[in-house]
């Protein structure tokens, strides 16, 4: 090789499946759409809620899962599909957030917990009721990771 010549290494990222990894689920797409089909386990709930530093009630008004289910869900060790999905939904987004924050977890809560001018003054948590609101979200998170502001 040449001396002013150097040859292209790319550095290496780090897993980006660390995250869905510490919550019990697989990484890849098509394994997270069996695992929601089939029924996110419950244990998941609890390990989504100590990550994003919510109260266990409190994720549950966000994901819409009533205190009553919840407890059945808990019984019964895995959620109904729909329920699955709203929390694999606030899963993504609180990623997303700890993304945009460069790993700092309490701002990435902060700022999906409050009003948010770039939704319109909705919290960011409020939006995975629907697959709309989500992707809402996700779109701003992309915009101000390349410096767009609405």
């Amino acid at each position: 090789m040449e001396a002013g010549i150097r040859e292209y290494r790319p550095e290496a990222k780090p897993p980006q499946d660390e995250f869905w990894k510490a919550l019990g689920l697989p990484s890849g797409r098509l394994a997270l759409h069996a695992a929601v089909k089939e029924g996110v386990p419950y244990t998941v709930y609890t390990k989504l809620a100590a990550a994003s530093g919510l109260e266990s009630k409190e994720l549950a008004r966000y994901v819409v899962i009533s205190s009553a289910t919840l407890r059945r869900r808990a019984k019964a060790g895995r959620f109904r599909l729909d329920e699955g999905d709203r929390l694999y939904r606030f899963a993504v987004i609180f990623k997303s957030a700890v993304e945009l924050f460069e790993g700092d977890k309490e701002r990435a809560r902060h700022w999906i917990l409050n009003p948010v001018r770039g939704l319109g003054g909705r919290r960011p948590a409020e939006m995975v009721t629907t697959t709309v609101g989500t992707k809402a979200v996700l779109d701003l998170v992309g915009q101000l990771e390349h410096g767009v502001f609405p």
